[in-house]
């Protein structure tokens, strides 16, 4: 029987393995995916299946950095203690090494290329057999400063790489760790969508329309804090950590310097996270789930 595309896809689905090993099966099983889901089962290669519906939200974020080449990896697992596993964090330094010397475009083409004898996907399901956590690589960015770059890592949850124009290294330095803590969405007011503005000004309409006040002043009253809004998630707006005095934006103009763009990445940012019941899940494991 011919093993089609979407039959392997099917596969890979139900089981949560990698294509290869999906393949491999249903060539054996001459195309009957109920016997490749079982045979898959007994060699522990389907060991992933009850894996691929968890939520992965822990993980490490990586940079790595070659002159002016860098590159930002999150990979995620399900629990912190696995973050620390040495498994893992070398499973995490094989794929950033990947995606420095190849350059995929995205994560889809990064699983298919090689990680040692075998490919990224197979070691990434490989390593989901070993541990036992549904292990995933969730985004990557590589960039190419054109000046000067500056990277930042707080413990491995949070990741900040800003790229100057003008300025030095430790300025960079200085103000990828501002990054990291104040959180700024982008750098200036003019990168704020439309779509965003238009929200914050509903809802502080809403807000201040409840103080009763006469409609000239309410219109003030939302103008000051879309002000107050947009310096808070620019990064020129913001007040510098190492000397909330003054601004980032005053601070790149004493160094003559300017920000054309940054990556910030924090562990799990966006992943809606499970809470379980302690007692269900102790029973959970006591049943063998």
């Amino acid at each position: 029987m011919q093993i089609t595309a979407s039959l392997v896809k099917e596969l890979r689905e139900r089981t949560g393995a990698g294509m290869m090993d999906c393949k491999k099966a249903l060539q054996e099983a001459d195309g009957n995916i109920e016997v490749a889901i079982e045979e898959m089962r007994k060699s522990g290669a389907a060991k992933a299946a009850k894996k691929a519906g968890r939520i992965a939200a822990e993980g490490v974020i990586s940079i790595k950095q070659d002159g002016k080449d860098v590159t930002i990896l999150e990979t995620n697992c399900e629990t912190d203690f696995v973050a620390k596993d040495e498994n893992f964090l070398s499973f995490t330094n094989g794929v950033i090494d990947v995606v420095n010397a190849q350059n995929p475009s995205d994560v889809d083409e990064l699983m298919g290329l090689s990680l040692g004898d075998q490919t990224v996907e197979e070691a990434n399901q490989q390593l989901v057999t070993k541990i036992g956590e549904k292990i995933t690589v969730r985004r990557f960015e590589k960039r190419t400063a054109a000046d000067q770059v500056g990277t930042y890592s707080h413990g491995t949850r949070i990741g900040v790489v800003v790229e100057l124009e003008g300025g030095d290294e430790a300025l960079a330095k200085d103000l990828a760790m501002h990054i990291a803590a104040s959180k700024p969405v982008c750098v200036s007011e003019d990168q704020v969508s439309q779509d965003v503005l238009d929200k914050e000004k509903e809802i502080f309409s809403a807000q201040a329309a409840e103080s009763g006040k006469p409609e000239d002043i309410i219109e003030k009253m939302v103008s000051g804090r879309i002000k107050k809004y947009l310096k808070e998630i620019t990064l020129l707006g913001q007040p510098f950590v190492k000397d909330p005095d003054q601004t980032v934006e005053k601070l790149l103009k004493a160094a003559n310097a300017s920000v054309t763009s940054f990556i910030r990445y924090e562990v799990g940012e966006g992943i809606e996270k499970k809470v379980d019941n302690f007692a269900e899940e102790v029973m959970s494991q006591a049943q063998g789930d």
